[in-house]
Protein backbone atom coordinates (compact mmCIF):
# COMPACT_ATOMS: atom_id res chain seq x y z
CA UNK A 1 0.00 0.00 0.00
CA UNK A 2 1.68 3.22 -1.18
CA UNK A 3 -0.08 6.56 -0.91
CA UNK A 4 2.78 8.81 -1.95
CA UNK A 5 6.13 8.61 -3.65
CA UNK A 6 9.18 8.74 -1.37
CA UNK A 7 11.55 9.56 -4.23
CA UNK A 8 12.38 13.22 -4.84
CA UNK A 9 14.48 15.09 -7.36
CA UNK A 10 17.33 16.73 -5.40
CA UNK A 11 18.04 19.13 -8.27
CA UNK A 12 14.49 20.41 -8.71
CA UNK A 13 12.93 23.54 -7.22
CA UNK A 14 10.10 21.58 -5.56
CA UNK A 15 9.87 20.01 -2.11
CA UNK A 16 12.65 17.54 -1.40
CA UNK A 17 15.45 19.35 -3.22
CA UNK A 18 18.88 19.86 -1.68
CA UNK A 19 18.40 23.47 -0.62
CA UNK A 20 15.05 22.84 1.08
CA UNK A 21 16.53 19.83 2.87
CA UNK A 22 19.39 21.93 4.20
CA UNK A 23 16.97 24.67 5.21
CA UNK A 24 14.77 22.28 7.17
CA UNK A 25 17.82 20.79 8.90
CA UNK A 26 18.97 24.32 9.81
CA UNK A 27 15.59 25.13 11.37
CA UNK A 28 15.61 21.90 13.38
CA UNK A 29 19.11 22.60 14.73
CA UNK A 30 18.18 26.17 15.70
CA UNK A 31 15.42 24.95 17.98
CA UNK A 32 17.18 21.88 19.34
CA UNK A 33 16.98 21.01 22.14
CA UNK A 34 13.53 22.48 22.83
CA UNK A 35 12.90 23.86 26.31
CA UNK A 36 9.17 23.15 26.23
CA UNK A 37 8.36 19.52 26.99
CA UNK A 38 5.69 17.78 24.97
CA UNK A 39 3.68 14.69 25.72
CA UNK A 40 1.37 12.37 23.80
CA UNK A 41 -1.31 10.47 25.69
CA UNK A 42 -3.92 8.06 24.35
CA UNK A 43 -7.38 8.46 25.85
CA UNK A 44 -11.10 8.26 25.24
CA UNK A 45 -12.39 11.65 24.09
CA UNK A 46 -15.73 11.02 25.81
CA UNK A 47 -14.18 10.65 29.26
CA UNK A 48 -10.73 12.30 29.10
CA UNK A 49 -9.69 15.03 31.55
CA UNK A 50 -6.55 16.16 29.70
CA UNK A 51 -8.27 19.26 28.30
CA UNK A 52 -9.26 20.66 31.70
CA UNK A 53 -8.69 24.46 31.82
CA UNK A 54 -6.70 24.40 28.61
CA UNK A 55 -6.98 26.08 25.20
CA UNK A 56 -8.35 23.44 22.85
CA UNK A 57 -8.11 23.10 19.08
CA UNK A 58 -9.25 19.71 17.82
CA UNK A 59 -9.55 17.81 14.56
CA UNK A 60 -12.19 15.09 15.15
CA UNK A 61 -13.24 12.16 12.90
CA UNK A 62 -15.36 13.08 9.88
CA UNK A 63 -18.52 10.99 10.00
CA UNK A 64 -17.91 8.09 7.58
CA UNK A 65 -15.09 9.45 5.39
CA UNK A 66 -12.10 7.54 6.82
CA UNK A 67 -11.89 4.32 8.84
CA UNK A 68 -8.66 5.04 10.69
CA UNK A 69 -8.75 1.84 12.74
CA UNK A 70 -9.12 -0.33 9.65
CA UNK A 71 -6.26 1.50 7.93
CA UNK A 72 -4.08 1.22 11.03
CA UNK A 73 -4.26 -2.57 10.97
CA UNK A 74 -1.99 -2.60 7.92
CA UNK A 75 0.86 -1.20 10.03
CA UNK A 76 -0.17 -2.45 13.46
CA UNK A 77 0.15 -6.18 12.79
CA UNK A 78 3.77 -5.72 11.67
CA UNK A 79 4.76 -3.25 14.38
CA UNK A 80 3.29 -5.55 17.03
CA UNK A 81 5.72 -8.31 16.08
CA UNK A 82 8.75 -6.16 16.88
CA UNK A 83 7.49 -3.70 19.51
CA UNK A 84 5.21 -5.74 21.79
CA UNK A 85 8.09 -6.73 24.14
CA UNK A 86 9.01 -3.03 24.48
CA UNK A 87 5.46 -1.58 24.71
CA UNK A 88 3.28 -4.47 25.90
CA UNK A 89 0.43 -2.16 26.87
CA UNK A 90 0.19 -0.53 23.43
CA UNK A 91 0.23 -3.86 21.59
CA UNK A 92 -1.91 -5.97 23.90
CA UNK A 93 -4.56 -6.70 21.28
CA UNK A 94 -4.12 -8.73 18.10
CA UNK A 95 -5.49 -5.91 15.92
CA UNK A 96 -6.39 -2.25 16.44
CA UNK A 97 -9.45 -1.81 18.71
CA UNK A 98 -12.43 -0.66 16.63
CA UNK A 99 -15.58 -0.70 18.74
CA UNK A 100 -14.82 2.67 20.35
CA UNK A 101 -13.80 4.42 17.12
CA UNK A 102 -16.12 7.41 16.63
CA UNK A 103 -16.99 7.02 12.96
CA UNK A 104 -20.32 6.20 11.29
CA UNK A 105 -19.44 2.79 9.90
CA UNK A 106 -22.64 0.93 8.84
CA UNK A 107 -21.14 -2.58 8.87
CA UNK A 108 -20.16 -2.22 12.54
CA UNK A 109 -23.49 -0.92 13.78
CA UNK A 110 -26.05 -2.78 11.70
CA UNK A 111 -26.91 -0.14 9.10
CA UNK A 112 -26.68 3.53 8.15
CA UNK A 113 -29.28 4.76 10.63
CA UNK A 114 -27.67 2.95 13.57
CA UNK A 115 -24.23 4.21 12.50
CA UNK A 116 -25.53 7.80 12.37
CA UNK A 117 -27.02 7.47 15.87
CA UNK A 118 -23.75 6.04 17.17
CA UNK A 119 -21.79 8.93 15.67
CA UNK A 120 -24.20 11.61 16.88
CA UNK A 121 -24.41 10.28 20.45
CA UNK A 122 -20.68 9.66 20.75
CA UNK A 123 -19.64 12.97 19.20
CA UNK A 124 -22.10 14.83 21.42
CA UNK A 125 -20.57 13.22 24.50
CA UNK A 126 -17.02 13.93 23.37
CA UNK A 127 -17.70 17.57 22.54
CA UNK A 128 -19.77 18.03 25.70
CA UNK A 129 -16.73 16.81 27.62
CA UNK A 130 -14.67 19.49 25.87
CA UNK A 131 -17.26 22.16 26.56
CA UNK A 132 -17.30 21.34 30.27
CA UNK A 133 -13.51 21.42 30.65
CA UNK A 134 -12.17 24.00 28.18
CA UNK A 135 -10.70 27.25 29.48
CA UNK A 136 -13.60 29.72 29.76
CA UNK A 137 -11.53 32.67 28.56
CA UNK A 138 -10.77 31.17 25.14
CA UNK A 139 -12.89 29.70 22.34
CA UNK A 140 -12.58 26.08 21.28
CA UNK A 141 -11.79 25.65 17.59
CA UNK A 142 -12.95 22.48 15.83
CA UNK A 143 -11.67 21.60 12.35
CA UNK A 144 -14.14 19.86 10.11
CA UNK A 145 -13.04 18.61 6.69
CA UNK A 146 -15.88 16.24 5.91
CA UNK A 147 -16.20 15.53 2.18
CA UNK A 148 -19.90 16.19 1.76
CA UNK A 149 -22.06 13.43 0.36
CA UNK A 150 -25.80 13.06 0.17
CA UNK A 151 -28.12 10.39 1.47
CA UNK A 152 -31.51 9.43 0.07
CA UNK A 153 -34.47 8.75 2.35
CA UNK A 154 -38.25 8.84 2.23
CA UNK A 155 -38.07 12.50 3.26
CA UNK A 156 -35.80 13.38 0.33
CA UNK A 157 -32.11 14.11 -0.09
CA UNK A 158 -30.07 15.49 2.79
CA UNK A 159 -26.44 16.31 3.55
CA UNK A 160 -26.14 14.15 6.63
CA UNK A 161 -22.52 14.54 7.70
CA UNK A 162 -22.31 18.32 7.97
CA UNK A 163 -25.70 18.79 9.63
CA UNK A 164 -25.20 15.84 11.99
CA UNK A 165 -21.89 17.25 13.15
CA UNK A 166 -23.32 20.73 13.74
CA UNK A 167 -26.18 19.12 15.66
CA UNK A 168 -23.67 17.30 17.88
CA UNK A 169 -21.75 20.50 18.59
CA UNK A 170 -24.89 22.36 19.64
CA UNK A 171 -26.27 19.49 21.71
CA UNK A 172 -22.95 19.37 23.55
CA UNK A 173 -23.62 22.80 25.01
CA UNK A 174 -21.56 24.94 22.64
CA UNK A 175 -22.63 28.13 20.90
CA UNK A 176 -21.02 28.88 17.54
CA UNK A 177 -19.45 32.29 16.98
CA UNK A 178 -17.85 31.65 13.60
CA UNK A 179 -17.55 29.19 10.70
CA UNK A 180 -14.49 29.98 8.60
CA UNK A 181 -13.17 28.09 5.57
CA UNK A 182 -9.41 27.51 5.73
CA UNK A 183 -7.14 26.10 3.03
CA UNK A 184 -5.59 23.20 4.96
CA UNK A 185 -4.58 20.73 2.25
CA UNK A 186 -1.63 20.94 -0.11
CA UNK A 187 -2.67 20.85 -3.74
CA UNK A 188 0.51 19.00 -4.76
CA UNK A 189 0.04 15.98 -2.50
CA UNK A 190 -0.51 12.66 -4.25
CA UNK A 191 -3.99 12.28 -2.74
CA UNK A 192 -5.05 15.55 -4.33
CA UNK A 193 -3.48 14.94 -7.72
CA UNK A 194 -6.14 14.65 -10.43
CA UNK A 195 -8.75 13.63 -7.85
CA UNK A 196 -11.73 15.19 -6.11
CA UNK A 197 -9.92 15.61 -2.80
CA UNK A 198 -10.71 18.32 -0.29
CA UNK A 199 -8.76 21.58 -0.25
CA UNK A 200 -10.40 23.19 2.79
CA UNK A 201 -11.48 22.60 6.34
CA UNK A 202 -14.26 24.47 8.06
CA UNK A 203 -13.16 25.86 11.42
CA UNK A 204 -15.99 26.06 13.95
CA UNK A 205 -15.30 28.69 16.60
CA UNK A 206 -17.20 27.72 19.75
CA UNK A 207 -17.87 29.00 23.23
CA UNK A 208 -19.89 27.34 25.96
CA UNK A 209 -23.56 28.33 25.84
CA UNK A 210 -24.85 30.25 28.85
CA UNK A 211 -26.67 28.09 31.39
CA UNK A 212 -29.59 30.54 31.41
CA UNK A 213 -29.88 30.69 27.61
CA UNK A 214 -33.47 31.58 26.64
CA UNK A 215 -35.96 29.65 24.54
CA UNK A 216 -37.32 31.75 21.66
CA UNK A 217 -39.89 31.37 18.91
CA UNK A 218 -39.22 31.10 15.20
CA UNK A 219 -40.52 34.65 14.77
CA UNK A 220 -38.07 36.00 17.38
CA UNK A 221 -35.21 34.10 15.74
CA UNK A 222 -36.05 35.61 12.35
CA UNK A 223 -36.25 39.06 13.92
CA UNK A 224 -32.71 38.66 15.28
CA UNK A 225 -31.45 37.40 11.91
CA UNK A 226 -32.99 40.42 10.19
CA UNK A 227 -31.26 42.74 12.64
CA UNK A 228 -27.76 41.22 12.54
CA UNK A 229 -27.10 39.36 9.28
CA UNK A 230 -27.39 42.30 6.83
CA UNK A 231 -24.64 44.16 8.68
CA UNK A 232 -22.52 40.99 8.96
CA UNK A 233 -22.92 40.39 5.22
CA UNK A 234 -21.91 43.97 4.46
CA UNK A 235 -18.88 43.62 6.71
CA UNK A 236 -17.76 40.49 4.84
CA UNK A 237 -18.11 41.95 1.37
CA UNK A 238 -17.49 45.69 1.50
CA UNK A 239 -14.79 46.70 3.89
CA UNK A 240 -15.02 45.28 7.39
CA UNK A 241 -12.07 43.81 9.27
CA UNK A 242 -12.86 40.40 7.74
CA UNK A 243 -13.31 41.73 4.20
CA UNK A 244 -13.21 40.69 1.49
CA UNK A 245 -14.58 37.18 1.66
CA UNK A 246 -14.36 35.40 -1.69
CA UNK A 247 -17.75 34.65 -3.27
CA UNK A 248 -17.10 30.92 -3.14
CA UNK A 249 -16.53 31.15 0.65
CA UNK A 250 -19.23 33.69 1.48
CA UNK A 251 -22.03 31.15 1.96
CA UNK A 252 -19.94 29.25 4.48
CA UNK A 253 -18.73 32.36 6.28
CA UNK A 254 -22.23 33.81 6.72
CA UNK A 255 -23.26 30.65 8.58
CA UNK A 256 -21.04 31.86 11.44
CA UNK A 257 -23.03 34.91 12.58
CA UNK A 258 -26.27 33.15 11.68
CA UNK A 259 -25.54 30.06 13.75
CA UNK A 260 -24.23 32.32 16.52
CA UNK A 261 -27.78 33.66 16.84
CA UNK A 262 -29.35 30.20 16.60
CA UNK A 263 -26.97 28.47 19.02
CA UNK A 264 -26.98 31.08 21.78
CA UNK A 265 -30.56 30.06 22.55
CA UNK A 266 -31.46 26.90 24.45
CA UNK A 267 -33.95 26.21 21.67
CA UNK A 268 -35.81 27.88 18.81
CA UNK A 269 -39.39 26.65 18.77
CA UNK A 270 -41.44 26.16 15.62
CA UNK A 271 -45.16 27.01 15.48
CA UNK A 272 -46.06 23.48 16.63
CA UNK A 273 -43.80 23.78 19.68
CA UNK A 274 -41.08 21.47 18.35
CA UNK A 275 -37.43 22.61 18.38
CA UNK A 276 -36.13 23.94 15.06
CA UNK A 277 -33.61 21.64 13.37
CA UNK A 278 -30.12 22.67 12.29
CA UNK A 279 -31.15 22.04 8.68
CA UNK A 280 -34.03 24.53 8.91
CA UNK A 281 -31.80 27.11 10.61
CA UNK A 282 -29.22 26.82 7.81
CA UNK A 283 -31.95 27.30 5.21
CA UNK A 284 -33.19 30.45 6.94
CA UNK A 285 -29.64 31.83 7.21
CA UNK A 286 -29.02 31.25 3.50
CA UNK A 287 -32.07 33.34 2.69
CA UNK A 288 -30.03 36.41 3.46
CA UNK A 289 -28.09 35.77 0.29
CA UNK A 290 -31.38 36.44 -1.53
CA UNK A 291 -31.76 32.91 -2.82
CA UNK A 292 -34.64 31.51 -0.81
CA UNK A 293 -36.79 31.13 -3.93
CA UNK A 294 -34.28 28.76 -5.52
CA UNK A 295 -33.38 25.14 -4.83
CA UNK A 296 -30.05 24.21 -3.22
CA UNK A 297 -28.38 23.15 -6.48
CA UNK A 298 -29.30 26.49 -8.09
CA UNK A 299 -27.95 28.38 -5.09
CA UNK A 300 -24.65 26.60 -5.58
CA UNK A 301 -24.60 27.46 -9.29
CA UNK A 302 -25.40 31.12 -8.64
CA UNK A 303 -22.48 31.63 -6.29
CA UNK A 304 -20.10 29.59 -8.40
CA UNK A 305 -21.08 31.57 -11.50
CA UNK A 306 -20.64 34.87 -9.68
CA UNK A 307 -17.10 34.00 -8.71
CA UNK A 308 -15.81 31.95 -11.64
CA UNK A 309 -18.34 32.16 -14.45
CA UNK A 310 -17.86 29.16 -16.75
CA UNK A 311 -14.22 28.66 -15.77
CA UNK A 312 -12.90 25.63 -13.92
CA UNK A 313 -12.38 25.81 -10.18
CA UNK A 314 -10.94 23.52 -7.55
CA UNK A 315 -13.08 20.68 -6.26
CA UNK A 316 -12.26 21.65 -2.68
CA UNK A 317 -13.74 25.11 -3.19
CA UNK A 318 -16.83 23.56 -4.73
CA UNK A 319 -17.22 21.24 -1.75
CA UNK A 320 -17.07 24.17 0.70
CA UNK A 321 -19.73 26.06 -1.25
CA UNK A 322 -21.99 23.04 -1.75
CA UNK A 323 -21.84 22.19 1.93
CA UNK A 324 -22.98 25.69 2.85
CA UNK A 325 -25.89 25.41 0.40
CA UNK A 326 -27.17 22.12 1.78
CA UNK A 327 -26.11 20.05 -1.21
CA UNK A 328 -22.96 18.31 -2.51
CA UNK A 329 -20.76 18.51 -5.58
CA UNK A 330 -21.84 14.99 -6.55
CA UNK A 331 -25.46 15.99 -6.11
CA UNK A 332 -25.13 19.08 -8.31
CA UNK A 333 -23.39 16.94 -10.91
CA UNK A 334 -26.28 14.48 -10.76
CA UNK A 335 -28.60 17.41 -11.53
CA UNK A 336 -26.75 17.76 -14.85
CA UNK A 337 -25.48 21.31 -14.46
CA UNK A 338 -21.79 20.86 -13.66
CA UNK A 339 -18.87 18.71 -14.73
CA UNK A 340 -16.79 17.32 -11.87
CA UNK A 341 -13.60 15.25 -12.08
CA UNK A 342 -9.83 15.35 -11.83
CA UNK A 343 -10.00 17.68 -8.85
CA UNK A 344 -11.87 20.32 -10.92
CA UNK A 345 -15.43 21.61 -11.14
CA UNK A 346 -17.05 23.76 -13.82
CA UNK A 347 -20.55 24.84 -14.80
CA UNK A 348 -21.87 23.49 -18.07
CA UNK A 349 -22.75 26.12 -20.68
CA UNK A 350 -26.27 26.04 -22.10
CA UNK A 351 -24.93 24.76 -25.43
CA UNK A 352 -23.67 21.62 -23.64
CA UNK A 353 -27.12 20.69 -22.36
CA UNK A 354 -28.73 17.67 -24.11
CA UNK A 355 -31.32 18.54 -26.76
CA UNK A 356 -33.52 15.56 -25.82
CA UNK A 357 -33.94 16.61 -22.18
CA UNK A 358 -37.32 15.71 -20.66
CA UNK A 359 -38.53 17.46 -17.49
CA UNK A 360 -41.08 14.69 -17.00
CA UNK A 361 -38.40 12.04 -16.49
CA UNK A 362 -35.71 14.14 -14.79
CA UNK A 363 -35.77 13.25 -11.08
CA UNK A 364 -33.62 16.19 -10.00
CA UNK A 365 -34.53 19.40 -11.82
CA UNK A 366 -32.78 22.57 -10.66
CA UNK A 367 -34.10 25.99 -11.58
CA UNK A 368 -30.65 26.63 -13.05
CA UNK A 369 -31.00 23.60 -15.29
CA UNK A 370 -34.53 24.50 -16.44
CA UNK A 371 -33.49 28.08 -17.27
CA UNK A 372 -30.51 27.06 -19.40
CA UNK A 373 -32.54 24.47 -21.26
CA UNK A 374 -34.91 27.34 -22.13
CA UNK A 375 -31.96 29.46 -23.30
CA UNK A 376 -30.83 26.54 -25.47
CA UNK A 377 -34.32 26.05 -26.88
CA UNK A 378 -34.74 29.77 -27.61
CA UNK A 379 -31.58 29.78 -29.71
CA UNK A 380 -33.34 27.32 -32.02
CA UNK A 381 -36.86 28.70 -32.13
CA UNK A 382 -39.22 30.56 -29.83
CA UNK A 383 -41.87 27.85 -30.29
CA UNK A 384 -39.49 25.26 -28.86
CA UNK A 385 -38.90 27.40 -25.75
CA UNK A 386 -42.66 27.88 -25.25
CA UNK A 387 -43.29 24.16 -25.64
CA UNK A 388 -40.60 23.38 -23.08
CA UNK A 389 -41.92 25.91 -20.56
CA UNK A 390 -45.41 24.44 -20.98
CA UNK A 391 -44.04 21.14 -19.64
CA UNK A 392 -42.90 22.71 -16.33
CA UNK A 393 -45.40 25.51 -15.52
CA UNK A 394 -44.79 25.28 -11.77
CA UNK A 395 -41.23 26.57 -12.32
CA UNK A 396 -42.18 29.55 -14.48
CA UNK A 397 -41.80 32.30 -11.89
CA UNK A 398 -38.56 30.96 -10.40
CA UNK A 399 -37.02 30.66 -13.89
CA UNK A 400 -38.02 34.22 -14.73
CA UNK A 401 -36.53 35.57 -11.49
CA UNK A 402 -33.32 33.61 -12.04
CA UNK A 403 -32.96 34.88 -15.62
CA UNK A 404 -33.37 38.47 -14.46
CA UNK A 405 -30.87 37.98 -11.67
CA UNK A 406 -28.29 36.44 -13.98
CA UNK A 407 -28.72 39.21 -16.54
CA UNK A 408 -28.13 41.82 -13.83
CA UNK A 409 -25.11 39.90 -12.55
CA UNK A 410 -23.57 39.62 -16.02
CA UNK A 411 -24.10 43.33 -16.66
CA UNK A 412 -22.36 44.18 -13.41
CA UNK A 413 -19.48 41.79 -14.13
CA UNK A 414 -19.06 42.96 -17.74
CA UNK A 415 -19.91 39.55 -19.22
CA UNK A 416 -21.58 40.92 -22.34
CA UNK A 417 -22.00 37.64 -24.22
CA UNK A 418 -23.68 35.90 -21.30
CA UNK A 419 -25.82 38.96 -20.58
CA UNK A 420 -27.05 38.89 -24.17
CA UNK A 421 -28.35 35.32 -23.82
CA UNK A 422 -30.33 36.14 -20.67
CA UNK A 423 -31.52 39.45 -22.14
CA UNK A 424 -32.92 37.67 -25.21
CA UNK A 425 -34.87 35.36 -22.94
CA UNK A 426 -36.17 38.24 -20.82
CA UNK A 427 -37.25 40.35 -23.81
CA UNK A 428 -39.08 37.35 -25.27
CA UNK A 429 -40.50 36.22 -21.96
CA UNK A 430 -44.07 37.49 -22.28
CA UNK A 431 -44.48 35.89 -25.70
CA UNK A 432 -42.91 32.62 -24.50
CA UNK A 433 -45.09 32.49 -21.39
CA UNK A 434 -48.27 33.32 -23.30
CA UNK A 435 -47.54 30.67 -25.94
CA UNK A 436 -46.69 28.13 -23.24
CA UNK A 437 -50.02 28.73 -21.54
CA UNK A 438 -51.87 28.21 -24.81
CA UNK A 439 -49.98 24.97 -25.39
CA UNK A 440 -50.72 23.93 -21.83
CA UNK A 441 -54.44 24.66 -22.15
CA UNK A 442 -54.63 22.59 -25.33
CA UNK A 443 -52.78 19.74 -23.63
CA UNK A 444 -55.13 19.82 -20.66
CA UNK A 445 -58.20 19.88 -22.92
CA UNK A 446 -56.93 16.90 -24.88
CA UNK A 447 -56.44 14.96 -21.67
CA UNK A 448 -59.95 15.90 -20.53
CA UNK A 449 -61.49 14.71 -23.82
CA UNK A 450 -59.72 11.38 -23.54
Amino acid sequence: MVWDFAETNPFSESAGNVSSGVDWAKKAIEFFPTHTPGTAVQGDAQSQTLSAVKVVSTDPPYYDNIGYADLSDFFYVWLRKSLKPIFPGLYATLVVPKAEELVATPYRHGGKEQAEVFFLVGMTRAIHNLAEQAHPAFPVTIYYAFKQAETQSEEGTSSTGWETFLEAVLRAGFALTGTWPMRTELGNRMRGSESNALASSIVLVCRKRAVDAPVVSRREFLRELNAILPEALLDMTRGGINSPVAPVDLSQAIIGPGMAIFSRHAAVLEADGKPMSVRTALQLINRFLAEDDFDHDTQFCLHWFEGLGWAEGKYGEGDVLARAKGTSVDGVAAAGVIESGGGKVRLLRWAEYPADWSPETDTRIAHWEALHHLVRALQGAGEAAAALLARMPERTEAIRQLAYRLYTLCERKGRAEDARSYNELMTSWQAIERASQEIGYKHEQTQFDV
